[in-house]
C-alpha cells in the first residue's frame, strides 16, 4: 500500500477518553504497520495542561497498557507527538494554535496539510470549524489541503442535523468534512460489498425473488455504565439504529455502484435511504417496539435496572432496546421486510446480518421431526468472530431422507495470523489518504433523520406509547416477536437467554 502524503493530525480533546482508548492506539498500530506518512506529526490539544515532554510521557504510559511493544518502538512513535494547551471554545486562543502548527511544520519539514479531529463534545462541532476558518486554518490551495473529522452524534433530529450541516458548510466544503461512523471501519462491513459484487453465486439471488427477509442485530451485554447523562438524551434509536444499523441496511440493500469510488458508493447508499417506506406517525406502534432493561439476576449476579443507573431519571422513558420492521420500496426489494434491532444488556455482544432465503416451493424431504421447511441463511458476522456462515439442509446419515441444518463457515482469522485491524485504524488511514467512502455524507445523515423523525415525535408527544421492560440477559421484549411476519418465523438468536427469568411488562 502506498503511504499517504506528509501531513499533521491535530486532535482536539487529546487528553480525553476517545484519544486514549482509540485514536492514539490506532495511530501507533498504523506506524508499526508502516502505514503512516513518512513525514507525519500529531498535535494534541486540550484544556489539560501539558507540554510536549509531559504529554509524550502520558502517551507512552498509556500505550504500554495497550501493547506489548518495546520502549524503543514506543519512543519512535511518541517523537512524532506534540501538545498545545488551549480552550477550544475560546476563539482568542486559535492564533496560538496556528503558531504551534507553523513551529511543527518547520521542525519536521512538513507541508501545511492538516487533519483536525474533533474528539470533543458535540457543542463544539460548529464552533471549532468557525474559529479555524477565521484564523485561516481551513483555507486550501493546490499546495495544501485541510480536513475535519467529526464524531457522532450528527444532530439529535432532522432539524438539528440540518442546522449542523448548514453551519459546517458555512465554514467548510463538503469534501473537507469527514463524519466518522466506526461501524463502517470494520473489515466485515466492507466485505459485504465484495461478497455481493465479486461473486456470481450471490448477486443473482440478492432480491425479492429469492430473499424472504433480512435481519440485522447489534447486541451488547453491558448496560449504559457511566453514560447516563448522554444516554438519557440519546437512547438506542439515536445512538445505534439511526446511524450504524441504517448504514448496514444500506450496504445490504444498495445497487451495484458503477465504479468503486467514494461518490458512487455514497450515492447508492443515499438511494437506499430515500427508498425507505415512511412510517406514518399514527402507525409507529405497528413497526417499532421499544424496551428498557429491568433489574434481574444472571447466574447469581444481581444487575440493576436502567432507571437505577447514575444520572438517569427515576421514571425515564428512554429506550435501551429498539426493534423495527422497515421496507425498501424499490424494484429489487419490494415487499421484503428488513428487521433491525439493537439493545443493551442482551445475552451476548454480537453484530450480524442474516439473509433469510425463501424455502423451496415444494417440501420433498422431512426436516427434523416436524416436516418444517428449512430456509437457507447467509449469516454475516461483523463482531465477534468476524466471518460468514452459509446454512443449508443436508441428509442425516442412515435410512430415509431426514434432513438437518448444517453450515459452511469462514472466519477472517483463518486468512492470516495477524490480528484484525481496529476500525479506527482503517478510518484514520482513509482520512489521511483523502478517501471519504466509509464516512457519512451530509445528505445521507439528513435522510436517515428524516425517516426516524416521526418515530421520535410520536414517542415524545404520546405519553401512552408503550415502553416494554425486559430482563437483563434476555433478547428483549416479547412484543418484538410480533414484528416478524409468518406463522413460524422468529428472530434469529445467536445464543440462548442467560436470565432465569424472562419478564416483559409495560413500564
Amino acid at each position: 500500500m502506498i503511504r499517504p502524503e506528509d501531513q499533521i493530525l491535530v486532535i482536539f480533546g487529546a487528553s480525553g477518553d476517545l484519544a486514549k482508548r482509540k485514536l492514539l492506539p490506532a495511530l501507533y498500530a498504523l506506524e508499526q504497520s508502516r502505514l503512516l506518512p513518512e513525514g507525519f506529526a500529531v498535535l494534541g490539544t486540550g484544556r489539560t495542561s501539558y507540554d510536549d515532554d509531559s504529554y509524550r510521557r502520558y502517551v507512552s504510559e498509556m500505550l504500554k497498557q495497550h501493547d506489548d511493544s518495546s520502549q524503543e518502538k514506543i519512543n519512535s512513535f511518541i517523537n512524532r507527538i506534540n501538545y498545545h494547551t488551549m480552550d477550544p471554545s475560546d476563539e482568542g486562543e486559535y492564533e496560538g494554535l496556528k503558531n504551534k502548527l507553523i513551529e511543527i511544520t518547520s521542525k519536521y519539514q512538513l507541508p501545511e496539510n492538516f487533519i483536525f479531529y474533533l474528539a470533543t463534545p458535540p457543542s463544539l462541532y460548529d464552533k471549532i470549524p468557525c474559529y479555524l476558518k477565521n484564523c485561516g486554518l481551513t483555507r486550501e490551495d493546490k499546495n495544501k489541503w485541510r480536513r475535519v473529522i467529526i464524531e457522532k452524534p450528527f444532530g439529535l433530529d432532522l432539524d438539528s442535523a440540518a442546522a449542523l450541516n448548514q453551519s459546517l458548510h458555512s465554514f467548510l466544503k463538503e469534501h473537507q468534512i469527514y463524519r466518522i461512523d466506526h461501524y463502517l471501519g470494520k473489515e466485515t462491513v466492507q466485505n459485504i460489498l465484495v461478497t455481493r459484487f465479486s461473486n456470481g453465486i450471490f448477486e443473482p439471488l440478492w432480491n425479492r425473488n429469492y430473499i424472504d427477509h433480512v435481519e440485522i442485530t447489534s447486541a451488547e451485554t453491558i448496560g449504559i455504565g457511566d453514560r447516563g447523562g448522554y444516554y438519557e438524551h440519546a437512547g438506542a434509536l439515536r445512538d445505534m439504529l439511526q446511524n450504524h444499523l441504517f448504514q448496514l441496511v444500506a450496504f445490504v440493500g444498495m445497487e451495484p455502484p458503477t465504479v468503486i469510488s467514494s461518490e458512487a458508493i455514497r450515492n447508492e447508499i443515499l438511494k437506499v435511504l430515500q427508498s425507505f417506506r415512511p412510517i406514518p406517525y399514527e402507525e409507529v406502534n405497528k413497526f417499532v417496539v421499544r424496551g428498557q432493561y429491568m433489574r434481574s439476576s444472571i447466574k447469581g449476579e444481581s444487575l440493576q435496572s436502567y432507571r437505577e443507573e447514575g444520572a438517569v431519571d427515576d421514571e425515564s422513558k428512554t429506550e435501551t432496546y429498539v426493534a423495527m420492521k422497515l421496507f425498501i420500496d424499490n424494484w429489487r426489494w419490494g415487499g421484503v421486510p428488513f428487521y433491525i434491532r439493537t439493545g443493551k444488556r442482551l445475552p451476548m455482544k454480537v453484530t450480524e446480518i442474516v439473509i433469510h432465503f425463501k424455502p423451496s416451493p415444494h417440501t420433498l424431504f422431512c426436516f427434523g421431526n416436524n416436516g418444517y421447511k428449512s430456509n437457507n441463511q447467509l449469516v454475516i458476522r461483523i463482531q465477534p468472530d468476524e466471518g460468514i456462515q452459509l446454512r443449508f439442509g443436508m441428509k442425516v446419515q442412515g435410512a430415509g431422507y431426514n434432513v438437518q441444518d448444517t453450515s459452511m463457515d469462514f472466519y477472517y482469522r483463518d486468512l492470516t495470523d495477524n490480528s484484525m485491524p481496529e476500525a479506527y485504524q482503517r478510518l484514520l488511514l482513509d482520512a489521511m489518504q483523502g478517501d471519504p467512502t466509509l464516512y457519512a455524507r451530509g445528505d445521507v445523515v439528513e435522510q436517515a433523520w428524516r425517516f426516524v423523525d416521526p418515530i421520535l415525535r410520536r414517542w415524545k408527544e404520546d405519553s401512552s406509547f408503550p415502553l416494554f421492560g425486559y430482563s437483563s440477559g434476555s433478547w428483549g421484549p416479547f412484543k418484538a416477536n410480533d414484528l416478524i411476519e409468518g406463522e413460524k418465523d422468529q428472530w434469529h438468536y445467536p445464543c440462548e437467554n442467560l436470565t432465569e427469568e424472562s419478564k416483559s411488562i409495560t413500564l
